[in-house]
């Protein structure tokens, strides 16, 4: 196999639509020891799926090494399907004749398509290659898909950074594959290798539904959504200010999660019609779903977008927002600040953004900038709240 040929894969790799900075790479160690162990298991011309790439390496990197049939890639990030295509489109312009994007001729080299995960993505797989997911929920879902899908000979090749790696993952595996192999370590990154899925898995569970006694609320959570079925502290103080809000015609929950923002908002105002989005599918399912179990769907819609990218400006009355304050596994403000200039985007005048976020974050100035005018609600030791209201004229 070519290896030498990922040099070209990742050398042209970005990450946008997604935060780029210095210490923001598209690709890591990991990334290059899933593609160099794949190439020891993968049959020329066979049919590769990749999960959790995050912005193309593996995918790219399948495309440029492994020459199989093609490539099928769940992403459950927005912004990682758009940078994927986006860096597919800079190889072609390189001249490097790898990887065409999705829908291309089938006169053009092998290229990928982006399916759900689930059959459609696994039944044709002999390879997955699968970057670690942070929760050993979004792992279990994954591999009970895998188990619950793919061919008997699947090969699952599972990749993560060691000192993110824990033997609960193994242990996840194991319930599902009859052969679970962890691989030696390299540069820090190592390769666990599942083999002979189990016959009869375990029915899926996902997503969980849980009663929340403190909200009397029923939460849904799919495996890769933030904090699960659970309550996080920020959501939990900026719930504390839902009486001092307005009632909006159009409310927002911007980067919803499993949707208690949204729900929690469409009870105390009945009258507001209410979207809970994120640039995660899991947490958009899981949002909707929650809407189901507490009899909101005909209150709440929702949908995957890039930070409301695909909004009309001036369409939304009230955004709420608990932006989060990592990028992957770096601590890094760039996701929340992205999220306030476009909460200021698709505000009417007059409009008013909630948002809480962890008081060393340096959030203030971003907010009267891009929103207007804001004045701090409220403080506790980790967090505090404000409220912006949106300049008539920018």
């Amino acid at each position: 196999m070519a290896l030498d040929r990922l040099e070209d894969v990742f050398g042209i790799l970005r990450r946008r639509p997604d935060v780029e900075a210095p210490n923001l790479q598209a690709w890591d160690a990991t990334d290059r020891l899933l593609l160099e162990t794949a190439a020891d298991h993968v049959e020329e011309g066979s049919t590769v799926a990749v999960i959790g790439d995050r912005y193309g390496a593996l995918t790219l990197g399948a495309l440029a090494v492994l020459n199989p049939a093609g490539v099928l890639v769940h992403q459950d990030l927005i912004t990682g399907e758009r940078a994927l295509r986006l860096n597919a489109e800079e190889l072609r312009v390189a001249g490097t004749g790898i990887a065409p994007a999705a829908g291309n001729s089938t006169t053009e080299p092998a290229g990928f398509r982006h399916v759900p995960l689930g059959p459609e993505l696994l039944a044709g797989a002999q390879t997955v290659l699968l970057q670690l997911p942070k929760t050993l929920a979004e792992l279990e879902q994954i591999a009970g898909a895998v188990a619950r899908y793919a061919p008997a000979g699947v090969v699952l090749l599972a990749g993560g950074r060691v000192k993110h790696m824990s033997l609960g993952m193994n242990a996840v595996l194991e319930r599902y594959f009859h052969t679970v192999q962890p691989q030696l370590a390299r540069q820090k990154s190592r390769v666990i290798l599942a083999t002979g899925p189990k016959a009869t898995p375990a029915p899926d569970r996902f997503p969980v539904v849980e009663h929340l006694a403190e909200l009397d609320l029923n939460v849904a959570a799919h495996g890769a959504v933030f904090a699960g079925p659970k309550l996080d502290i920020g959501t939990r103080f900026l719930l504390t200010f839902l009486p001092s809000m307005n009632p909006a015609r159009h409310a927002i929950d911007l980067g919803c999660g499993t949707g208690i923002l949204a729900a929690m908002y469409a009870r105390h105002y009945p009258e507001s019609r209410v979207t809970a989005t994120d640039q995660s599918a899991a947490a958009v399912a899981s949002a909707l779903a929650t809407a189901r179990a507490n009899g909101l769907e005909s209150r709440i819609g929702g949908f995957q977008d890039d930070a409301l990218s695909t909004m009309e400006a001036g369409s939304a009355d009230l955004v709420l927002l608990n932006p989060p304050f990592h990028v992957g596994a770096g601590v890094h403000a760039g996701a929340g600040l992205k999220m306030i200039e476009a909460a200021g985007r698709v505000l009417t005048p007059g409009g008013e953004l909630w948002t809480v976020y962890n008081r060393h974050l340096p959030y203030l100035p971003a907010l009267e900038r891009h929103v207007g005018p804001t004045a701090i609600k409220g403080q506790n030791p980790k967090f505090t709240v404000t409220r912006s209201v949106r300049r008539s004229v920018r």
